[in-house]
Formats: C-alpha cells, sequence, structure tokens
C-alpha cells in the first residue's frame, strides 16, 4: 500500500513540513523537485499549491492532502475531511478572508458595494457571499498584491488574513468577514474506504493532531518531599492533573505536569520556593489525547 499524499507549496508549506517533523515524519524537499522525500515507506509525497489540492483529492490523482477549506469550498470539492488541523502561516489557528475597503471611503457595509468592483482570489466563495446577501458588484480575480487595488484597480477586496496587519499597512479597513478557514487533511472519497489506507490516514490525524496539540507546551518534571506536596500542587495548573510516583525514598514524591510554556519562567521559582528539587524542564513533540 502506497498512499499519495499532497504537501501544500506556497505559504503553508514549512509550516506543514515542521508539524510532520514533530508528529514524526521527516519530509525533505529540493527547490528542483515537486516529489518531496518522506521517511515513510508506505507514503509518496508531492507539493501542490494548496488553490488546487481537493480538485486532485478529489479526482483520485492524490489520495490525500493538506488544503484550507477555503479553498475546498471555492472549488466545491467532493472530498472526506479526515481532520480539521488549526495552524497557519503565522500562527496555529484560524485565518479569516474579509471583505476591506479604503480607510478613507464611504464604505460601511457590503450594502454599499452594489454596483462596484471586488478584486480577489476567492471568486466564487465571494459570487456566492454577494448573492446571499442580495448584493450586486463586479468580482474579478487577483494574481495577487490584492491590497494595493483599491482604490484605482478596484473599490473593494475579499482578502485572506491572520492579523490584519498588511491591510492597515495598506490603509484598508475590514467591514466583513466572508470565510473563516483552516487547514484540513481531507481524503479522495476511494482512498478513504480502503481498509489500508483509510488506516494510515488515521494514524496520520492522531500523531498531527497530537503534534499540534504540544504545541506551546512543555513538560515539567521536579521532586517534592512529601510533606511539601500540596504547596508544589497549588503551584502547578496541570493539563488535567499531575502524575505522581514514589521515588526509593519513601518520603520523597516525582511529580510529572505539562504547562503552557509561556508560565514555566514564573512558575519554576514559584515550585523552588514550595520545595520542588530537581527540577527538569523538557520540550514536548506530542500530545495523544
Amino acid at each position: 500500500m502506497t498512499l499519495k499524499l499532497g504537501i501544500p507549496k506556497g505559504s503553508l508549506e514549512n509550516a506543514t513540513i515542521e508539524l510532520f517533523r514533530r508528529a514524526g515524519f521527516t519530509i525533505s524537499t529540493s527547490s528542483r523537485s515537486y516529489f518531496p522525500g518522506i521517511d515513510d515507506p508506505e507514503i509518496e509525497c508531492m507539493l501542490i499549491r494548496a488553490q488546487e489540492m481537493s480538485r486532485y483529492v478529489e479526482d483520485g490523482i492524490l489520495d490525500a492532502g493538506l488544503t484550507g477549506r477555503d479553498w475546498i469550498e471555492e472549488n466545491e470539492s467532493n472530498i472526506v475531511a479526515v481532520a480539521d488541523l488549526i495552524y497557519a502561516k503565522q500562527s496555529f489557528g484560524m485565518v479569516r478572508w474579509v471583505l476591506a475597503v479604503p480607510e478613507a471611503s464611504n464604505f460601511h457595509s457590503v450594502n454599499d458595494l452594489e454596483g462596484k468592483i471586488i478584486a480577489t482570489e476567492l471568486v466564487q466563495t465571494t459570487k456566492r457571499y454577494l448573492k446571499a446577501r442580495g448584493v450586486t458588484a463586479k468580482v474579478e480575480f487577483s494574481w495577487g498584491a490584492t491590497e494595493v487595488k483599491p482604490p484605482v484597480l478596484a473599490d473593494a477586496i475579499v482578502e485572506v488574513t491572520e492579523t490584519g496587519s498588511s491591510l492597515r499597512a495598506n490603509k484598508l479597513k475590514i467591514i466583513d468577514t466572508v470565510l473563516e478557514s483552516n487547514t484540513q487533511l481531507i481524503a479522495n472519497s476511494s482512498a478513504w474506504v480502503d481498509a489500508a489506507k483509510r488506516r494510515k490516514l488515521q494514524d496520520i490525524k492522531m500523531l498531527l493532531e497530537g503534534a499540534i496539540n504540544a504545541l506551546g507546551k512543555v513538560g515539567l518534571m521536579l521532586n517534592v518531599h512529601k510533606n511539601d506536596l500540596q504547596k508544589v500542587l497549588a503551584v502547578l495548573p496541570a493539563l488535567k492533573r499531575p502524575t505522581i510516583s514514589h521515588l526509593s525514598d519513601e518520603e520523597w514524591l516525582a511529580v510529572n505536569t505539562i504547562l503552557d510554556e509561556s508560565t514555566v519562567r514564573d512558575i519554576i521559582p514559584r515550585l523552588k520556593q514550595a520545595g520542588g528539587e530537581g527540577i527538569v524542564e523538557y520540550p514536548l513533540n506530542k500530545i495523544v489525547l
């Protein structure tokens, strides 16, 4: 069994390869090849633009792939959504396609764009958005640099954003959200009913979700005298509850827990003050819930 897997080329490429690394897969890319190597004999990878991924998966050229829900909807692809992978280029969260207009304009809602020109890469989704709101406007495909088109080349744009910083830099304001999106692991319907491929996809899903769960988390272990245990536990905000085990000396206990990495610098000194000893912080690649 060989699973043909599409890796999104472009803005999501590095984040996807890093996520797979944390999940336990090493993907090796080359500027000369669209077929990255992977250290799993059951997987063959191919680099495909996220905008096209769902079409190739639907057609069975690929068994599975990673792409945004926005492009699945744009292409109206009939695929199986295996997993929601909440990560993106800059952050591991959702992205938004927003309707934006010049800050100096008199446009305040989508209704103000009747008869106007809207530039976007997400043409079909934008047309459906306008139709649902009873607005007639000309939607033009944009090949890129969409933020610079208003007000000369377009009256408004529909563009993807994570932070809104690029829009603000181009003196644009957001007046509505057209679509929220996140990365999905998707599969061809025939591949999904193939027992071996489905099992492989479910394994990949579990490992990728485990890698996402571990983002921003670290493990912490320490020793504590049993008389100080409650003071130490009062300091720890655990993922569920700390693991406590006895050491060879019955007077001492080992405590293991998982913390947000951003909190550790504040918590470690408090643990030391509460009686913790031999405190060790270690990185996490996966947390499988």
